[in-house]
């Protein structure tokens, strides 16, 4: 198979070995409290787009799309509500306070700009989704701002984006 030499940089690159690595590793899976976080946010996620939705969440509409039991998702509303992120009254209402809806809105809003992003590299709307959700929680703002900088640039010449979906 044919290398371009945009890939054999890569590969060359790749073989490198930077000493910082671990360090990398390591910051990047402070597995307990990232998996809190992300966790937490996927429920704010889910909360916002039923409220968007449907105007209003249920336990049980949280307990099947997080694919979850209703305890367990009591149990994290009841975390949620102690961080400020909603008000949560048992067999009541679900309401995300504005501190809620701001990160949640900020998850929807990079989760959209790598979907974009996936799309514009030619991966399937399905695939893209998935990826998408599982990266979202993990990037820096600096990051997305980029990312953002450079779908605005692709969508702004046409002629690189269609000599990119002709290679």
């Amino acid at each position: 198979m044919k290398l371009y030499q945009g890939e054999k940089r890569i590969q060359n690159d790749l073989k490198k070995r930077d000493p910082r690595r671990l360090e990398s590793i390591k910051a990047a899976h402070q597995t307990e409290k990232a998996s809190s976080s992300t966790r937490m946010e996927d429920y704010l996620e889910i909360i916002a787009e039923l409220v968007e939705l449907k105007g209003y969440a249920t336990t049980l509409d949280i307990s099947r799309y997080m694919d979850v039991s209703a305890p367990s998702v009591t149990k994290m509303l009841q975390r949620l509500d102690e961080n400020d992120y909603l008000e949560y009254e048992k067999y009541h209402g679900i309401n995300l306070t504005t501190k809620g809806t701001h990160l949640a809105d900020n998850i929807r809003q990079k989760h959209g700009i790598l979907l974009e992003f996936f799309e514009i590299l030619g991966i399937g709307r399905d695939t893209a989704n998935q990826d998408a959700e599982g990266i979202e929680h993990h990037l820096n703002p600096r990051t997305i701002k980029q990312l953002r900088k450079f779908i605005t640039f692709l969508k702004s010449n046409p002629k690189i984006l269609e000599n990119f979906k002709n290679l």
